[in-house]
């Protein structure tokens, strides 16, 4: 009879799954699964970064909620401030797994201006200009006329590629898969 041994568990690694959290694969590197890491990298990157593309960089935001209807909060009450805006935005809960990536947008919401006049876009934070910042109405009038749904598969692939950053942020957790050794008994062969 061929006998299992008991894997011990693997130690939980917060410090590398915060660390692919910030930057896709890093968690990984540190580990020492260095090639694994390096595709997880290239992989996420590419596909967060060329969905950015697609919608000419016009895709990866939060919009201003003080200005949008009030929405009623399940628990009671309404909802403000950044609840609000990702209620109107739910696409931004996946883009933030990709990490620093999609931080500019936080950002932009968090300190920048309120428009002047309606329909005018806030002026920019001194950091990162427009980038990531909320379109105006006008704005997104003409990027979803003109763009032949190029705009909308760009943040489809953002999206994905924060939810796939969710896996690997786990995978950084959770460590390498070890298979259970078979344990030889004495007199049999193996």
């Amino acid at each position: 009879m061929t006998g299992r041994s008991q894997a011990s568990p693997q130690k939980l690694d917060l410090l590398a799954a915060f660390l692919s959290y910030l930057i896709p694969g890093l968690g990984q590197v540190i580990q020492g699964r260095i090639l694994k890491g390096i595709m997880y990298f290239l992989c996420l990157y590419s596909l967060f970064f060329y969905g950015l593309a697609l919608g000419e960089l016009k895709n990866v935001w939060l919009p201003d909620a003080s200005e949008l209807p009030p929405v009623s909060s399940p628990f009671g009450g309404s909802l403000s401030g950044v609840p609000k805006a990702l209620y109107y935005r739910p696409q931004y809960l996946g883009q933030f797994w990709i990490g620093v990536a999609a931080w500019p947008a936080i950002i932009q919401y968090r300190y920048t201006e309120p428009p002047p006049e309606p329909g005018q876009r806030p002026a920019p934070t001194r950091l990162f200009g427009h980038f990531m910042q909320a379109p105006s109405e006008l704005e997104m009038n003409v990027l979803l006329r003109n763009s032949n749904k190029l705009w909308d598969l760009g943040w489809v692939y953002t999206v994905i590629a924060g939810a796939l950053n969710l896996l690997v942020i786990y995978d950084a957790l959770a460590g390498p898969v070890i298979r259970e050794e078979e344990i030889s008994h004495p007199g049999k062969n193996s």
